[in-house]
């Protein structure tokens, strides 16, 4: 069954930290088997939505999406974030 994983950045606080997680988390998450899917501001919300960067990564499973977070490449571009963001991150199953 696949997995969404979403990641919705409540606040940025240093976007030279972020930038360096882009640019080392993308990759990792790929090589990891995730499909981006989504990335980027709503163009609308609803009820009690929020306008906060917003990322949706499809993989195979809830397996694969645990793996690739703790996968040494993606605890690298962790380790660059380093706090320079407030995100609330989840992996959601999809329903194959």
């Amino acid at each position: 069954m696949s997995a969404y994983w979403i990641s919705i950045y409540r606040e940025i606080t240093d976007e030279v930290k972020v930038a360096a997680y882009v640019e080392l988390a993308g990759p990792a998450l790929r090589a990891a088997g995730g499909t981006f899917v989504a990335r980027g501001l709503p163009e609308q919300t609803y009820e009690s939505g929020e306008m906060t960067r917003t990322i949706v990564i499809v993989f195979d499973s809830v397996d694969a999406a645990r793996a690739a977070h703790d996968s040494p490449a993606y605890q690298e571009a962790l380790a660059a974030l380093d706090g320079g963001a407030v995100r609330d991150m989840r992996v959601v199953p999809g329903v194959d």
